[in-house]
């Protein structure tokens, strides 16, 4: 891999990161929740996504 496709592929897995990290805000979890689920996507960006994506807070508000 060149060096443009590893800094897409980081850029990509950052607006993924941010993008989640913005629906753990809007989620109703508890403040403890989302401090947690936070923390672990930006330990853990590409894990901690992958783990929010599969069991992370949904917004139950929105139909």
């Amino acid at each position: 891999m060149g060096v443009e496709v590893v800094g897409i592929v980081g850029l990509i897995i950052l607006i993924a990161d941010i993008w989640a990290i913005l629906n753990v805000i809007q989620s109703g979890a508890s403040t403890g929740g989302k401090v947690l689920w936070i923390l672990l996507i930006l330990v853990l960006p590409i894990v901690g996504l992958l783990i929010w994506l599969v069991a992370g807070p949904r917004n139950r508000g929105v139909a």
